[in-house]
């Protein structure tokens, strides 16, 4: 297993810039693919970004492309997202997740370590 713990949300306002951190702990955190989830009030989780093992591969949600970026450091065992130009629409709940599946990687259903979470709430 691998416990997850995000970090680094907070309140900003629009066109700020926040870097979220999730630090992993429990199996070699290098086996796992690893991504972002947000959940905002009302609204069902949705996928953000996903990163391969070795962190030379990542994928986003068209909603994020372009301003958000995630990273992953696997000798410190740690997951990044970095958010830019952030908008009133990105406030949210975030969470980091981790899978050792290898397909449909933007469901949810796919990961089975989840954190508990770090609110985001982006005012304009």
């Amino acid at each position: 297993q691998v416990q997850l713990v995000e970090s680094g949300g907070g309140l900003v306002q629009a066109g700020d810039s926040l870097r979220l951190s999730c630090a992993a702990s429990g199996r070699t955190f290098s086996r796992y693919i690893m991504a972002w989830f947000r959940q905002a009030p009302g609204k069902e989780r949705e996928f953000v970004a996903l990163i391969n093992y070795r962190g030379n591969s990542t994928y986003y949600s068209d909603s994020v492309k372009g301003r958000f970026t995630i990273s992953r450091d696997n000798a410190k065992s740690a997951l990044y997202l970095q958010m830019n130009s952030l908008k009133p629409e990105d406030t949210a709940v975030y969470y980091c997740a981790a899978t050792e599946a290898r397909t449909t990687l933007t469901n949810q259903r796919r990961y089975d370590y989840w954190g508990q979470g770090t609110q985001v709430t982006v005012a304009s």
